[in-house]
């Protein structure tokens, strides 16, 4: 029998019981890919992450990251815990102030940052690669349909469009607040129009209502390719959004080219979580997109493999 310990994070959160659940094992390097989804499907959170030492020893660590389904090239909420726990438990010998540390992922290298003052850990920073923008979706009827939501409800001043910067997240622009509140995903309408296109698959919604007056939109995600009914907090859609946002104009230009914005999300599912991110452009080239947070560890346990 082989016995593996685990941390359980919330991340994007100061609070236990906010954010995104994780999971994190950073002991066994041995486990195979097949043990490792079906520890994530046993698990059911929307992600577990297995920290393995580095293929490239000038590199920090490789990452695992998991859905109970699938596995990813990369995300932002396993990663930003997956330093955490690291940082937290001093795996890594660490400076005061700014520590850079690079992961390897799917999409290939990932760089982190991770500020320490005295014992506390007060943020971990990711950079995400360099924003794609892909298929602009036109079937307004089916996105109403798909939230139960009415045509009305959906905000047609921008488009809904694809971006990546790893893996792609379909983002709808919605009017309100209220609306938003009233989301209600279809399943059915899902597999029926935007289950075949990768393009489709993952659904980010956002309004530029808050609920919180320091926040800048108001976000929900869904991704049922993933496993994942709904998402409290998705750090891999949230650098995309940020540039979904400053491309199109939904938050105004600065004269500095550099934009600080926060997602709210997780607020329907009791599960508040904010999600920092930073945008510099110059001129039409993105030239930095990060996403940043904290994390609480709030308790470990052991699984038991036959």
């Amino acid at each position: 029998m082989k016995t593996l310990n685990y941390s359980l994070l919330d991340v994007f959160t100061t609070i236990p019981f906010g954010g995104n659940q994780l999971a994190v094992f950073e002991e066994d390097s041995t486990l195979t890919t097949e043990e490792m989804q079906m520890i994530a499907k046993e698990l059911n959170l929307s992600e577990t992450v297995f920290i393995r030492p580095a293929m490239d020893p000038s590199k920090t660590k490789n990452l695992r990251i998991f859905t109970p389904q699938v596995e990813l090239p990369m995300a932002g909420h396993p990663t930003i815990g997956a330093a955490f726990s690291l940082a937290k438990k001093g795996s890594i010998e660490m400076k005061l102030g700014q520590n850079d540390w690079t992961f390897e992922e799917g999409v290939g290298d990932v760089q982190v940052t991770v500020h320490k003052n005295q014992s506390e850990i007060t943020e971990v920073e990711m950079n995400h690669p360099n924003p794609v923008f892909g298929e602009t979706f036109h079937g307004i009827g089916n996105i109403a349909e798909l939230l139960s939501l009415t045509i009305e409800d959906i905000d047609t001043n921008f488009p809904i469009q694809t971006v990546s910067t790893g893996v792609p997240f379909l983002f709808i622009p919605v009017r309100t607040l209220q609306a938003m509140k009233k989301i209600n995903f279809r399943t059915d309408v899902w597999e029926k129009f935007f289950s075949d296109n990768p393009q489709t698959n993952h659904i980010f919604t956002f309004t530029t209502e808050t609920e919180i007056e320091q926040s800048t939109v108001h976000s929900r995600m869904f991704a049922p390719a993933m496993g994942i009914s709904e998402d409290p907090a998705t750090g891999a859609a949230s650098g995309p959004l940020g540039a979904y946002l400053v491309e199109h104009g939904v938050i105004p230009p600065t004269e500095t080219g550099t934009y600080f914005i926060r997602s709210e999300q997780g607020m329907e599912m009791g599960r508040p979580s904010f999600i920092d991110i930073l945008i510099r452009k110059k001129g039409s080239e993105y030239k930095e997109v990060k996403i940043s947070g904290n994390c609480v560890i709030i308790g470990s346990g052991q699984l038991h493999l036959y």
